[in-house]
């Protein structure tokens, strides 16, 4: 397969956790991956490359679009994976928290896409994917998230917006809602109380979510869902 016959997706947030799994499973797809964090390193697979960078600043997703044209020639797929959570009581929140969660969770967004698109409308298709949280809808009073909600849903929005407006120009849009994942971001010890969270039992695992993505990628008649993987939470439990 030549380099620009291949598919190229850029996964953001994409150093550990949901994201890593998330660049392995386009590679698996045969994807091409533009991996992009703040810490990420390099890469050794040569069908893969790394950028660092705040996503929250437009300058990082000018050069993340920059280098997966540069490298590979397209840019097919976007999944802005990258978010910040804070959980506190409302009037608890600072003007940092507000300015770091909305930075990464809703500019991130808003530069990555932006840049993304015009490259996928010139190649007449590509997909867009958002990771948000089941807090949107079902707000749990044990996990105050003004902040999460403010943000995620406003992607959650934009989402099918982005879909309705560029469906007759061969752009999907979709996002995945999830429950709490065990990642690093959740420590060994809390483990057991979050798993109470969900009606399955259970803290779901970032393969779950990269197999929610990989069925959107694989969906072409699937485009402004909001794919909840949240152990049953948004059912209400």
């Amino acid at each position: 397969m030549s380099t620009q016959a291949q598919k190229v997706a850029v996964v953001t947030g994409a150093s550990q956790g949901i994201g890593a799994e998330l660049v392995g499973a386009y590679r698996a797809l045969g994807h091409a991956v533009v991996a992009t964090s703040r810490t990420i390193g390099a890469s050794r697979d040569p069908g893969v490359i790394t950028v660092q960078g705040d996503i929250a600043e437009r300058a990082t997703a000018e050069r993340v679009v920059a280098a997966g044209l540069e490298r590979f020639g397209r840019i097919d797929t976007l999944v802005n994976n990258a978010g910040v959570f804070v959980s506190k009581p409302f009037t608890d929140f600072t003007q940092d928290d507000f300015d770091t969660v909305m930075g990464v969770n809703v500019a991130g967004f808003f530069h990555m896409t932006r840049l993304a698109l015009p490259w996928m409308l010139e190649q007449g298709g590509g997909h867009v994917v958002q990771i948000t949280t089941s807090l949107v809808d079902h707000p749990r009073a044990a996990v105050p998230s003004v902040l999460a909600s403010l943000s995620k849903g406003g992607l959650q929005a934009a989402t099918k917006a982005l879909a309705i407006e560029y469906a007759s120009r061969g752009i999907r849009s979709n996002a995945v809602s999830l429950g709490t994942i065990a990642t690093p971001m959740h420590a060994e010890d809390q483990h057991e109380e979050l798993a109470a969270l969900h009606p399955l039992g259970r803290m779901g695992q970032a393969r779950d979510i990269a197999d929610a993505v990989v069925y959107l990628e694989n969906a072409p008649f699937v485009t402004g869902a909001v794919l909840h993987v949240d152990g049953g939470q948004a059912a209400g439990g």
